[in-house]
């Protein structure tokens, strides 16, 4: 029965969360970032979990992230929230859902892909009905109550208004278990033979062991398929295109965060190793091109668990950090980014023991210059 009005008064947040939230630019490398909550634990939803963060081609500020009933993943009554702003987070719109249902259905684990050529966002997530990722049942039939499902939403029109479908007997080998989109940002491709290809990361369960791999569609969305398997032992993970078109990939894990490098588009990887600059307590973070050969990473730099979320940035390809500054001196957990029109960077994350769901905006040269 809670499952069932939680799910009821998700539905209704739209008209209870009327109001805009506030926030600040950063116009100087000295000044200390402005953060502010888009949403707090125990207001409008018991917790929010999982950010998402992607830029459409009008500018527009999209956060999605999840509306949980308590701090279970799926399965879980969680609902997939968002919000959005036009003018780069200095004020926000009402939260409103974008997938909901009653209990037992569940929704979540965002991640944005947007397509700069048809200006189509795309948003992957979970459907769960009776199992999760770690008790989803091998098969992949898209109406199997026991299989993880894997569904995409779309906009065409800024995140207004969106349409579903689900992937998973399209993207799923049968013998493999759960699998589900990793929350945050996935890419287009801008260079070479691949240009235009859209690629979101996945973590697939397969005989007991957790892989990562590419799902990528060469038509703009009309069909999609999963590359080559990477791993085992690679968790939630994203990518990159490096200025060559080599597509890397950055995972969680500890003590340091594991990479692989793809040069057919996220088709297949290459060797799996740790990148020792990047302490990591595994957990989820976010990698982006700021332009070519310049790369910001966002995590929780510590071996301690997660706190010290930390912004670094290389000039070279990710080959060196060259500089890095903490964001947030205390506990914070998974954390994306998506680059402003101006060249400023915008972060969403959760915000202490997941207190709150946060975002601020953050000039490239407060963590440094290349």
């Amino acid at each position: 029965m809670r499952a069932y009005v939680f799910a009821t008064l998700v539905l209704a947040m739209t008209a209870c969360s009327g109001r805009r939230v506030a926030t600040g630019a950063l116009t100087n490398a000295s000044v200390t970032p402005k953060i502010v909550d888009l949403d707090v634990r125990g207001v409008g939803a018991p917790v929010y979990r999982i950010p998402a963060l992607a830029v459409t081609n009008t500018g527009t500020l999209l956060a999605a992230y999840d509306a949980r009933p308590t701090m279970a993943d799926v399965p879980s009554n969680i609902a997939l929230v968002l919000r959005r702003s036009r003018d780069g987070g200095a004020t926000w719109s009402d939260r409103v859902v974008v997938r909901a249902d009653t209990a037992p259905y569940g929704f979540g684990d965002p991640s944005f892909v947007v397509d700069r050529t048809t200006g189509r966002v795309w948003l992957f997530h979970v459907a769960s009905v009776r199992q999760g990722f770690f008790g989803s049942s091998t098969g992949a039939r898209d109406d199997d109550p026991n299989v993880l499902q894997a569904d995409v939403s779309w906009s065409d029109d800024d995140g207004v208004t969106w349409r579903h479908r689900r992937l998973t007997s399209m993207i799923k080998d049968a013998s493999w278990g759960g699998l589900f989109a990793t929350s945050g940002l996935g890419i287009q491709l801008q260079h070479g033979a691949h240009a235009g290809r859209l690629v979101q990361q996945f973590v697939i369960r397969r005989a007991g062991a957790t892989y990562g791999a590419s799902v990528f569609s060469d038509d703009h969305g009309a069909t999609w398929r999963t590359g080559a398997l990477v791993g085992p032992g690679v968790d939630e993970n994203k990518v990159v295109e490096l200025a060559d078109g080599t597509v890397q990939l950055n995972a969680r894990a500890t003590p340091y965060r594991l990479i692989a490098e793809s040069r057919d588009g996220g088709a297949t990887y290459g060797a799996v190793r740790a990148d020792t600059a990047l302490i990591d307590p595994a957990n989820n973070a976010s990698i982006v091109a700021v332009r070519r050969g310049v790369l910001l990473f966002s995590n929780t730099a510590s071996r301690a668990g997660r706190e010290r979320l930390t912004l670094r940035l290389s000039c070279t390809d990710g080959a060196t950090w060259a500089a890095s500054r903490v964001l947030v001196e205390g506990a914070a957990a998974y954390s994306t980014m998506a680059m402003l029109p101006n060249g400023d960077v915008g972060v969403l994350f959760e915000r202490g023991a997941y207190a709150a769901i946060s975002y601020v905006r953050v000039p490239v040269s407060w963590v440094g210059r290349c």
